[in-house]
């Protein structure tokens, strides 16, 4: 159930949306240009057949950086421009306006807060040239191409991911395997109580796995597959997170820059 702070930083945040912007539009060029760039791609390729491989090796890597640069940029404010203006978008925003009493929106207007801006594609299109440069000089342009495609394509399957967990209850994320894990993964993380230290991953928890900060505590493969299961969740994390629900506890220990914690509760999160 929605707290009434939350309540009245929803109002606040929707009065401040442009009245120009338009969230199918938002999404529209979004996909349309990163689907665009991969067919592009792969109409470039001629006779891939062992390039195909570094699908892993990059998917990889791209899911450590996406933990890192959730943990380490959209929750740790550094004064640096580009920096802290993720970092207030995502901690002092996104965490705001959706906790875990309810991360759910209601109209396209509210893409606004769930989408990233066109500009984070321009940044990783940028990137993904480049990496994408370095492997075909040094193996083949096939190899580059999949690296690009690679890396759009983990952006895309993020924003889809993403909007999986912000979207009302159905079927399709009740049941889908990996959505249903990362619903219940990044709900769980919008507990203002555990959330600039847990569940840092947004398409498949590996990160969050092998670097210790997912809720549960079980396997690689059982915390892939966790489903909306929550038996397993930590035993030392299931007091700050009942705690942090209640609305009194919100008022009185959430901040715009998250929650302020007990030395017990740092030291259960560390």
């Amino acid at each position: 159930m929605m707290t009434e702070r939350q309540r009245q930083f929803r109002e606040q945040y929707k009065g401040r949306i442009s009245p120009f912007y338009n969230g199918i539009v938002h999404i529209g060029v979004m996909f349309a240009v990163g689907i665009g760039l991969i067919t592009f791609c792969l109409r470039q390729m001629q006779g891939a057949t062992w390039e195909w491989l570094f699908v892993v090796p990059v998917f990889i890597a791209g899911n450590f950086i996406e933990w890192a640069m959730h943990k380490y940029v959209m929750h740790r404010r550094r004064d640096v421009f580009a920096l802290r203006a993720i970092y207030e978008r995502h901690t002092r925003e996104h965490h705001q306006y959706f906790t875990d009493n309810d991360v759910t929106i209601d109209t396209t207007r509210e893409f606004r807060i769930v989408f990233f801006p066109w500009r984070v594609l321009i940044v990783l299109g940028v990137f993904g040239t480049l990496f994408g440069w370095i492997a075909a000089q040094i193996l083949n342009p096939n190899a580059g191409y999949v690296v690009f495609i690679t890396m759009v394509g983990h952006y895309l399957l993020y924003e889809v991911f993403h909007f999986c967990c912000h979207v009302h209850e159905n079927a399709f994320v009740r049941n889908m395997p990996f959505v249903n894990t990362i619903r219940r993964h990044h709900t769980a993380h919008h507990n203002q109580g555990i959330m600039m230290h847990k569940n840092m991953n947004l398409t498949f928890p590996i990160a969050d796995w092998v670097m210790g900060t997912s809720d549960l505590d079980r396997g690689l493969v059982g915390t892939i597959f966790n489903g909306f299961d929550e038996t397993h969740i930590k035993t030392d994390l299931r007091p700050i997170v009942a705690r942090f629900r209640n609305s009194e506890t919100q008022d009185k220990r959430v901040t715009l820059d998250g929650p302020i914690l007990t030395p017990e509760e740092n030291q259960a999160l560390a």
